[in-house]
């Protein structure tokens, strides 16, 4: 466990923890951050200390999600010490499958009459007011009504693939979190707190590869709306290739990673066109281009193609299992594991954490609470109430200025949350060295992807490469509260703006990082993007149908990047929460694959249960799964499992005799009757709509969701109830696209921040100017030495009278 003495930055912050189930995640993540996070349960203790993966009679998921927490027991919800906490605590974290939340009224907005300092997060499936308001939700139902599901799978196969169902609670639980800091960010502006209705129905549609959000480079600025009907082949962008001892993928992006293969392949005058060193151009050549890479890899194993690939700077990763990445030394000797404690003195390899504070892991520092541990008081703590900074503006982040040199997914959606909500964003970028997430297979300036990627920001086109570039960047930081980047470890270093040079211009500024695979450790410089550290974690093994071994098809989904900006996002909020405290800046820094590895936990887990020789007591059921529904192509999820539900289900679909079975009694017996309970439902399901399906069985407490499109999400009954998108305006785009949906804004603000992205080097003059104060004969003279660049299009030189 880490017992490091860094100042964290949610230290003053009290949370009462009351979100108990999938929701456990969130408490768990601000935690780590450094709040005081209490965990209320009644005298027989949570439900959640006796279920998920269990080993000898305990639940290690409770360990893992439980730990740096404590725990308080009330008798029941009108309980002194439940109110005690509630008038001391900052933060509500609320979730509807409490035994105690809905009857303290914590799920009730009149709650702030009570206890108005308190931000609450009211946490559900499907929020608690609109058409779905008390549905069942489960992972796969939640893919099916985000628009993931239609995505995932193979057109060869006609029924779409759930993907691995960890992702859906995980990557909710840190939109959860995000949400939750931007409200205290707030608070600290208001004084007051904030009552917000957190659904994972919405969250999910904003975090988990959002189809009205930025897209990664290799879609090279296609819209989601524009996917086939059927689950889209893109294994063409990140392909996978058998070797002697497995699989491999490579991802072939930029045009010396095009150049390193082509020396790999020999440089066969078949591949010499210069036209290859577009991406889409070797698309298109895959018929013939990935044979031949293909006949080269089968000589390697996976350790040598990878070692081989990254000599010749070829991004290559192995597919592996999640045991197997449990057992990476690379990921060990990196920090991304650490020994937990269980109740009975066992330890267990677990993932340690998601971030780096100021270059210390902020992980595990200690094990889940024993039931009642908490303290009586908390001894000299400092309060975070105590540091409220109420102020005139309108919006949680009004003056605060953000250089943003983040690129792709994760740079660009981390600096456009702090637009969104009133910070002075300036994206630096260079025409020499594009920001990959501006490329675009129709070679226009603004894409849909980079009107959502970027809006509310403003373009400088600096070089930093250059020594005037370099001086204009040091001015800038001193004027700065936050510069974002998201480069391989030691790029910003090699500029000369490491972290020690940094604070040294300006100790007071905050800097965010992330990288694939951290910053320490033998793969810190490794090649990485999503897909091949999602191959490197043990995720892409698990994202395919279990018959077909083949059949990986996490291609076309963005993760974890959205999830990691979410998680940069808050950890950044909470160090200016700090700075309020202290007056000093700080350093976070994320890793992708400990974003993964933290989603994965119970999976990973149970492997190092099964590793150390305990047994898990997690058992299955049926009948689950994707139902085809009438119509072409239409399906429906539904969860039967547990004998209440599959009673409900009998009911449901008319069909009672199967309650009467002898071999449907028990969990097992079902589980032995797969075949037999899905055919029984099938042939209930395809003889209606998927919504009619879904409708008719949530009604009767089933689990259900049809499989949505992309396109099917703009005109969702529930997403509108509960005013899930706003529409921005982006002048470049042609009719009838001009206003586009976008992501409403996740806390009760009286009206967003909407400016449209800039186009490269847009803002440059301006921004010299105005932060600056520059006059135009030193703007041209940096333009001159190719230390600035100036979009044609943009605010032109005044002319003196």
């Amino acid at each position: 466990m880490n017992n490091t003495t860094t100042d964290l930055p949610l230290a003053g912050v009290l949370v009462a923890d009351l979100a108990d189930g999938p929701f456990q995640t969130i408490g768990r993540l601000l935690a780590d951050l450094g709040a005081t996070v209490v965990r209320i349960e009644l005298p027989e203790g949570s439900r959640d200390r006796r279920s998920g993966v269990v080993a000898n009679g305990a639940s290690v998921s409770f360990a893992l999600r439980n730990a740096n927490k404590d725990s308080l027991v009330v008798d029941s919800a009108n309980d002194h010490s439940l109110r005690d906490i509630l008038s001391d605590a900052d933060l509500v974290l609320a979730s509807d499958r409490s035994p105690i939340a809905a009857e303290a009224g914590l799920l009730d907005p009149r709650v702030l009459e009570a206890f108005p300092q308190l931000v609450v997060l009211a946490l559900s499936d499907f929020g608690l007011t609109g058409p779905r308001s008390g549905w069942a939700g489960t992972p796969a139902v939640h893919f099916a009504l985000s628009g993931v599901l239609a995505r995932s799978g193979l057109p060869e196969i006609a029924e779409p693939l759930v993907p691995p169902e960890y992702l859906a609670y995980e990557a909710a639980a840190v939109q959860a979190l995000w949400v939750a800091l931007l409200a205290l960010t707030e608070r600290s502006r208001t004084g007051v707190g904030d009552f917000l209705d957190f659904s994972v129905s919405e969250g999910l549609v904003h975090v988990l590869d959002p189809a009205m959000g930025v897209a990664g480079s290799a879609r090279a600025g296609a819209a989601m709306r524009d996917l086939p009907r059927g689950r889209p082949d893109v294994r063409y962008q990140y392909p996978i290739f058998p070797v002697r001892d497995g699989w491999v993928r490579i991802c072939l992006l930029g045009i010396r990673q095009w150049r390193g293969m082509y020396t790999w392949l020999g440089e066969p005058s078949e591949f010499s066109s210069p036209e290859l060193d577009g991406t889409r151009a070797r698309f298109a050549a895959a018929g013939t281009l990935y044979p031949a890479i293909g006949r080269l890899l089968s000589q390697y194993t996976r350790e040598e193609a990878t070692h081989a690939g990254q000599e010749l700077g070829v991004p290559v990763a192995s597919i592996v299992s999640p045991a197997e990445a449990l057992e990476t030394d690379a990921f060990r000797e990196g920090g991304s594991f650490t020994k937990l404690e269980l109740e009975d003195g066992s330890q267990i390899e677990v993932p340690a954490g998601w971030y780096e504070v100021d270059g210390n892991r902020v992980g595990i520092r200690n094990a889940a609470p024993k039931l009642g541990s908490r303290p009586d008081e908390e001894v000299g703590m400092t309060r975070l109430r105590n540091f409220y900074r109420p102020t005139p503006s309108e919006r949680p982040f009004d003056g605060l200025r953000v250089l943003d040199l983040g690129v792709i997914v994760v740079g660009a959606e981390l600096g456009r949350l702090f637009g969104d909500y009133g910070a002075e964003v300036i994206k630096i970028e260079s025409s020499a060295f594009p920001d990959g997430g501006r490329q675009s297979a129709q070679q226009t300036e603004m894409s849909e992807s980079t009107a959502w990627g970027h809006r509310n920001k403003r373009s400088l086109g600096l070089n930093l490469k250059s020594d005037e570039g370099k001086q204009i960047f040091r001015d800038l930081v001193a004027t700065a509260d936050v510069v974002l980047t998201n480069f391989k470890p030691g790029t910003l270093a090699s500029l000369g703006f490491g972290w020690d040079e940094l604070v040294a211009i300006n100790p007071r500024i905050v800097l965010s990082e992330s990288s694939a695979f951290g910053n320490t450790g033998p793969w810190a410089k490794r090649l990485g993007y999503g897909p091949l550290v999602r191959a490197s974690a043990g995720m892409t093994s698990q994202w395919r149908y279990p018959e077909v071994e083949d059949s990986f098809s996490d291609a076309i989904t963005v993760f974890p990047d959205h999830v990691v900006a979410r998680l940069n996002a808050a950890a950044v909020s909470a160090l200016l929460l700090r700075r309020g405290r202290t007056g000093r800046g700080g350093r976070v820094s994320t890793a992708q694959v400990d974003a993964i590895f933290g989603a994965m936990g119970d999976l990973l887990v149970a492997d190092s249960i099964a590793v150390g020789g305990v047994a898990s007591d997690v058992t299955d059921d049926a009948p689950r799964g994707v139902f085809p529904a009438a119509g072409d192509d239409n399906w429906v999820v539904v969860d039967g499992t547990g004998d209440a539900r599959f009673r409900r289900l009998a009911e449901a679909i008319d069909r009672p005799d199967l309650l009467d079975l002898p071999h449907l009694a028990s969990a097992v017996d079902r589980v032995n009757a797969t075949a037999e309970l899905n055919a029984a439902l099938s042939e209930w399901t395809s003889g209606r709509s998927a919504r009619k399906a879904m409708t008719t069985l949530q009604a009767h407490g089933v689990p259900a969701g049809e499989m949505l499109r992309v396109q099917e999400l703009e005109t969702d009954d529930n997403l509108l109830a509960r005013h899930a998108f706003g529409l921005q305006h982006q002048p470049q785009i042609d009719e009838p696209l001009t206003s586009l949906l976008r992501e409403a804004p996740a806390i009760n603000l009286a009206e967003p921040l909407l400016q449209p992205a800039p186009l490269l080097a847009e803002h440059s003059r301006e921004i010299l100017n105005s932060v600056l104060g520059l006059n135009d004969d030193a703007i041209d003279k940096l333009l001159a030495v190719g230390a600035l660049e100036i979009h044609p299009s943009a605010q032109p030189r005044k002319v003196s009278a």
